[in-house]
């Protein structure tokens, strides 16, 4: 089945997942048996039952014993109630059997690297023995922080070195730490809008006053506007992306480089999203950081939507505040396992990452164009839409006003989850837009889910 047997798992993982999500609806399904699995696929009986055990652990089906294993019921009309939060909803049911989730949010579901950063991380522990007294590293292992700096080096007058980089758990513990390094608590920040819902809880949290950036017609920024809120609002942080939304994978490219102008005459705090700058269609597009004055600017990003769930860390690119930025590490004592941020690192330097890149980014273009066709053929009547710059999902906005939240429910009930846009804004906008992934597993029956999809918008019209 594998010609390299310590990923065989994988294989029967996924083999499990796609009977799960085959299984009937609303009912408890017997899966096959160790024995049975292991001789159809030609693997030993441990390798299932480990592949087993993930299932389990993710609450994606269920042991008895001296019965085996079975599906777990799926997503029912009971569940979703009207009053329930949409993100607490996704987080309980969209890994329930049966579920088309179309709202994914990672673009590493059509193509990882796991594998490749599983095997590396092998090799190294068997070169790096644990040490008896580890090397204190707080701000992330030098290899990885040197790696990533090289990446973001491009010319002389964009040049940065191990010490500009910190390494953290994650996205939203890295976003935390310059709120606190900052002192934003209680202050006035400026976001791009539509706005990831993230990003958007983390704020919330912080008390702070979140200001959404107007925008006109085309999606270019409104600098009348901006100039307007920066001078009467206070804006202690402006939140924004690269190259693409990291919600519509649309670039405001005529305008990015005065918006630049303008937050550096007003000596804005820019802290760029770069979270799916690297999955923009076009590599060589300007980032906005090569506008910024760099004495205003941090980065932030993640591994995770480049390379897969196994690297989930994020991480922090700052020329300044390094005292500060180092106190707010040191007291958040982030625990990221140094042997795999060596992996990643070895990654990065070998050249696998940027070829990989290379490939998932025409990968996602062509879904994106699969689902921007089917998207024509069964919803053309019903949704609005314009091609993304890059990411993994469209961003559709109803022809006629909709009670998206009701098609959500209604969708819910069939087994079919979308994102509506009131989750990517706090002040009530997008009310008839919907987010559309085309990063998910094509197996399923794409063509079905969309005409549910167009029944709903007909039955939920206002």
């Amino acid at each position: 089945m594998n010609d390299r047997p310590y990923f065989a798992y994988q294989a029967v993982y996924r083999y499990l997942n796609r009977l799960v999500d085959n299984a009937p609806c609303g009912s408890v399904t017997k899966l096959p048996s160790l024995r049975h699995l292991a001789l159809r696929l030609k693997v030993s009986v441990s390798t299932v039952q480990y592949a087993y055990c993930l299932l389990e652990k993710e609450g994606r089906v269920c042991s008895i014993a001296k019965s085996g294993y079975f599906t777990l019921p799926s997503v029912d009309g009971q569940l979703a109630g009207a009053g329930e939060d949409v993100l607490d909803i996704l987080h309980c049911y969209a890994r329930r059997p049966g579920m088309f989730v179309l709202s994914h949010d990672d673009p590493t579901v059509l193509m990882s690297l796991d594998s490749s950063l599983l095997v590396l991380e092998r090799e190294l522990n068997r070169q790096y023995p644990r040490r008896a007294n580890p090397l204190f590293q707080p701000f992330g292992e030098l290899e990885l922080r040197t790696a990533v700096a090289d990446r973001y080096t491009s010319c002389a007058m964009h040049s940065w070195c191990s010490d500009n980089v910190y390494i953290g758990a994650d996205l939203r513990g890295i976003l935390k730490i310059v709120l606190n390094a900052l002192a934003l608590r209680g202050g006035t920040v400026l976001v791009e809008s539509p706005c990831s819902w993230a990003i958007l809880r983390v704020l919330k949290s912080f008390d702070i006053r979140v200001i959404e950036m107007p925008v006109d017609a085309s999606h270019c920024v409104d600098l009348g506007g901006v100039n307007k809120v920066l001078t009467d609002e206070g804006i202690g942080l402006a939140l924004l992306p690269s190259r693409v939304s990291t919600v519509n994978g649309l670039a405001p490219i005529e305008n990015r480089r005065q918006l630049a102008d303008l937050l550096n005459r007003h000596g804005v705090w820019v802290l760029e999203d770069d979270s799916q700058g690297e999955l923009c269609f076009d590599p060589s597009a300007e980032r906005l950081r090569d506008w910024i004055n760099p004495r205003r600017l941090m980065v932030m990003s993640a591994f995770d939507k480049l390379i897969g769930p196994e690297a989930p860390y994020g991480y922090l690119l700052c020329k300044h505040m390094r005292m500060e930025l180092q106190r707010q590490f040191l007291v958040r004592s982030f625990s990221v396992p140094p042997i795999r941020q060596k992996a990643i690192a070895r990654l990065h330097s070998s050249g696998r990452l940027e070829q990989h890149l290379i490939d998932l980014r025409h990968l996602l273009e062509d879904r994106m164009l699969a689902l921007a066709g089917l998207l024509k053929e069964h919803l053309g009547a019903r949704l609005r839409f314009n091609l993304p710059s890059g990411g993994s999902a469209i961003w559709a906005e109803s022809n006629r006003p909709v009670n998206m939240r009701r098609v959500f429910d209604r969708l819910l009930k069939q087994g079919v989850f979308i994102t509506p846009g009131e989750v990517f804004s706090l002040q009530g906008l997008h009310q008839h837009n919907v987010r559309i992934s085309f990063a998910f597993d094509w197996s399923q029956d794409v063509a079905k889910a969309l005409v549910s999809l167009d029944l709903a918008l007909r039955q939920e019209r206002l």
